[in-house]
């Protein structure tokens, strides 16, 4: 089955069944990221790599107390897990929209009532689930492997999640929204991404950043989600302005990717 096949059969439908038009669309397209295995795998398959190496190394296991009694391994388990939705979000799935305009399957669902809404939708949902089962292997392995402590406020973890892998999305299905090929959405994901792990402190603490950057990184999706995750983690809930930044990004460039959307 494939997205087009999906959007011919709705073609001619009454409204009634136009309306679960999303619902098949999204099937569709968790079959095709089935079928496209090493894609998907990509963005799982680094954070996991990254947390098996430093895992192996006691020293890095051991609880300090400059992290508040947690090992170097504990905080970047919740590190790994936004580079990875990062990862998903900005350079994978761009990438498979702009295929499917580069090769003429969005000009010829055009035709259709589908719309832009749903076929962005689509996108979203698909790679919401794919983004929660990212999360969950990493926590698994980080768990099982080195007894790092899961979440000790779970409700909390998995809300922020939610929120950081919508606003990341939502980033790039704008940036699938506009990308003419697969080539250049790649390209402009590569480019967005490695500022939003500069600003999330992969390479330099936010508590060490200058005031400036610092509030440019609370004011970015990833600078908000690594401290709330982090927070859930230790037990207490983000902040309602963490889950409120992440909340706007998603909204806002989820309208932006609709509004730019460009068949071909």
């Amino acid at each position: 089955m494939s997205v087009l096949t999906t959007a011919t059969a709705t073609t001619a439908a009454p409204p009634a069944r136009r309306s679960s038009a999303l619902l098949k669309l999204t099937v569709t397209e968790l079959k095709l990221l089935g079928r496209e295995r090493v894609r998907v795998a990509l963005p799982v398959a680094i954070p996991l790599l990254l947390i098996v190496i430093l895992g192996n190394i006691h020293s890095l296991r051991q609880p300090r107390a400059v992290y508040g009694g947690e090992s170097f391994l504990d905080l970047y388990t919740t590190i790994m897990v936004v580079f990875g939705l990062a990862l998903l979000a900005l350079t994978n799935m761009p990438m498979i929209v702009a295929d499917y305009r580069e090769r003429g399957v969005l000009r010829r669902l055009q035709t259709t009532p589908i719309g832009p809404i749903r076929v962005l939708g689509a996108q979203l949902v698909a790679d919401l689930a794919v983004a929660v089962a990212m999360v969950i292997v990493i926590l698994a392995v980080a768990r099982i492997g080195f007894a790092v402590p899961l979440p000790r406020q779970p409700g909390a973890f998995a809300l922020t999640a939610l929120l950081a892998a919508a606003a990341l999305l939502a980033v790039g299905l704008l940036i699938a929204a506009v990308a003419p090929t697969g080539r250049v959405a790649r390209g402009i994901g590569a480019v967005v991404f490695y500022p939003m792990l500069f600003f999330a402190g992969l390479w330099l603490p936010i508590p060490n950043m200058p005031a400036v950057l610092q509030h440019i990184s609370h004011a970015t999706p990833l600078g908000a989600a690594v401290p709330a995750l982090t927070l859930a983690a230790e037990g207490s809930w983000p902040t309602a302005l963490q889950l409120l930044t992440m909340a706007a990004w998603a909204v806002a460039f989820g309208l932006a990717a609709a509004r730019f959307f460009r068949w071909e």
